[in-house]
């Protein structure tokens, strides 16, 4: 179960405003745009930035062009609101390799503007080509890199880094028992899908509770069964079987992109 993610209307309708003006100052389409980070994965703070995230295309004559534009737009960050997206050919590119993170925009629980058609097609061929070893993969290098930087100088712990171990740890437990679906984003599903035992749960709704009233760099509560867990799935990365690799995700996703861009 997913809890509603809340944005405020003031600060929604500021996002809508700038990411209309984003296109047009770029001469772009926005396809999607969501929230993404802490606030869409279920454990934002008070300080927590808006994280945009969202996926354009340009007019065709762009992907013609000698000298092409940037795949990546990006405005710096005001008022705590992150804009940053990618070209559609910049996606589908990396959805190829079995980067995670498109996977997670596509299933975020907040929407900015409303998706294209094409953004369920992208969704249908994530789900029927990614790799489940890839997608663990990238997860496990996350948590790892987390857990690397896990302690502060004094000893104590960042509830930030505590959750940017744990969520990609549940992802790749949540990929070890049901390799055929992608993981969920929101942290509440997602423990439903690595089947967490009920006390670990519960601490980790505690910890939720403990970051959702301090800052973003705030410490926390140190757990020795959530640091297990994390620890555990970290290294269980050669447990999610590996999907051989399939011509006919290139073909579509090459297909995919030449209609939309021949549309434009």
């Amino acid at each position: 179960m997913q809890e509603k993610v809340v944005i405020p209307a003031a600060v929604r309708a500021e996002i809508e405003t700038r990411l209309a003006n984003l296109a047009s100052e770029e001469g772009a389409r926005l396809l999607m745009a969501v929230e993404s980070g802490s606030r869409a994965w279920g454990f934002p703070s008070p300080d927590s930035d808006y994280d945009v995230r969202f996926l354009y295309v340009r007019p065709r004559n762009a992907y013609l062009s000698l000298m092409p534009p940037r795949d990546v737009i990006e405005r710096p960050i005001v008022d705590e609101i992150d804009l940053n997206g990618w070209d559609i050919r910049k996606a589908l590119a990396l959805l190829l390799k079995h980067n995670a993170v498109l996977s997670e925009w596509m299933d975020s629980p907040v929407r900015y503007v409303v998706d294209d058609p094409v953004i369920g097609k992208l969704s249908d061929l994530a789900t029927r080509h990614f790799n489940p070893r890839g997608y663990a993969k990238h997860y496990a290098n996350l948590g790892r890199g987390a857990v690397s930087r896990w302690f502060n100088d004094d000893g104590t712990v960042s509830a930030k880094r505590y959750f940017y171990a744990l969520r990609p740890a549940l992802s790749v437990r949540a990929l070890r028992l049901d390799p055929g679906r992608r993981p969920p984003m929101n942290i509440l599903p997602l423990m439903e899908a690595a089947q967490v035992e009920q006390a670990v749960v519960d601490q980790i709704h505690e910890l939720i509770a403990r970051k959702a009233q301090t800052r973003e760099a705030g410490n926390t509560i140190q757990l020795p069964s959530v640091e297990r867990l994390i620890e555990d799935e970290l290294q269980r990365v050669s447990e999610v079987p590996e999907r051989p690799r399939d011509d006919q995700f290139m073909d579509e996703a090459e297909a995919l992109f030449l209609q939309l861009v021949n549309e434009e």
